[in-house]
């Protein structure tokens, strides 16, 4: 029920923002040409995911797969210049060294609105529409290589002072053999010179099987960050020089049990990007933010688990070996502390999309993590 209201709620967002929200004239549809176009577009990306890590929090062991992601679909520009793009497609990932029965297909489907900054698309959506990759706070890396899709609801707004974004990504429904489970995610930051404020709410809820399955219990994971930094990208001889200093606050509640958690900490993060080089550092001091991951792991908490540390500190020195608009080749080596070990990490991954030849030559492919 929450879900079918969700969407309706959603699907007049749609209709109504381009008359209400932005005022826009109407204009009579003979002055512009519906015509349908083909749309295509092929994504492909390989990890080589290294880990030599030892415990109390994380276990060693080597991601290695590829990922081919083709997608087709029809678009349209309607009489008030909004666009219109319905997608269809699969990701296709095999794990290298496996065999067929490790192969995994995550269909994409997905309707897609643009107008005048405004974004909202609407089904199963690749993560990388997002415009700001999620933190390891929010998001195991683990997990976002299996899991390739956003399913439910993607909205965004840019301007050229800043951005705003909301996800709803229902990751279950409610089965006799699964849980209920989705996560609501609102970011965004403000641009004013080399200033820069915004930060991240997000709500991940866990529910129960549905009958006769026993319960198991129902848990939220409610975290809010505030930041502000600097952004001296355009003022020194850098190709990125950014700094952010920001605070989380959760509330962390495990129903049926009656217990309730309030994790909160200091993070600051530091990203500097000299041609081909980089640095990349990521501060947490504070309680443990995923007070319940022993019990219900990644249903209920998404992130990376070192931050089940009250003191962590990673560090990623990565180097582009190719890039441009349409491909992205990097290899991080990252150094994790958890106030236990020094532990390490290599990654190289390589990200190529079809659909960077429409972009600047001057606008590099993102890569994963937004590298």
């Amino acid at each position: 029920m929450r879900r079918n209201v969700f969407f309706a709620v959603l699907s007049w967002v749609c209709l109504l923002t381009p008359s209400v929200v932005f005022g826009a004239r109407v204009v009579d549809s003979v002055d512009v040409a519906m015509k349908p176009r083909f749309l295509y577009n092929v994504d492909f990306s390989t990890y080589f995911d290294n880990r030599e890590y030892r415990g109390p929090y994380q276990s060693p062991r080597t991601l290695f797969a590829f990922r081919l992601s083709p997608e087709v679909g029809v678009g349209l520009t309607d009489a008030l210049g909004g666009k219109h793009r319905l997608m269809a497609g699969v990701h296709y990932t095999q794990p290298l060294g496996a065999g067929w029965n490790q192969v995994r297909f995550s269909p994409t489907a997905y309707y897609d609105y643009d107008y005048r900054g405004f974004s909202v698309a609407l089904g199963s959506i690749p993560f990388v529409h997002r415009m700001e990759a999620l933190p390891e706070w929010l998001q195991y890396d683990s997990i976002a290589y299996a899991r390739p899709n956003i399913q439910g609801a993607l909205m965004s707004y840019s301007s050229q002072w800043g951005f705003a974004e909301f996800m709803c990504d229902w990751r279950g429904a409610q089965l006799p053999e699964q849980r209920e489970m989705f996560r609501l995610v609102l970011n965004g930051e403000f641009r004013w010179k080399w200033l820069t404020a915004g930060g991240y709410f997000t709500l991940n809820h866990k529910a129960n099987y549905a009958p006769p399955t026993p319960r198991e219990g129902v848990c939220d994971d409610i975290l809010i960050h505030p930041r502000v930094g600097v952004n001296l990208s355009r003022y020194l001889p850098l190709d990125s020089l950014a700094l952010r200093v920001g605070y989380i606050a959760g509330m962390e509640n495990h129903r049926d049990a009656h217990l309730s958690e309030n994790p909160q900490g200091l993070l600051l993060e530091c990203f500097v990007n000299w041609r081909f080089l980089g640095l990349r550092n990521v501060f947490y001091y504070g309680g443990n933010l995923m007070p319940y991951y022993a019990e219900f792991g990644a249903d209920l908490h998404q992130g990376d688990p070192f931050y089940q540390s009250r003191l962590y500190n990673r560090t990623d020195l990565f180097a582009y070996l190719y890039r441009n608009n349409f491909v992205n080749c990097c290899f991080a080596w990252n150094l994790h502390y958890d106030g236990y070990h020094l532990q390490h990490q290599q990654q190289l991954i390589v990200y190529f999309s079809l659909d960077g030849l429409k972009r600047n030559k001057d606008v590099k492919l993102r890569g994963f993590w937004g590298k």
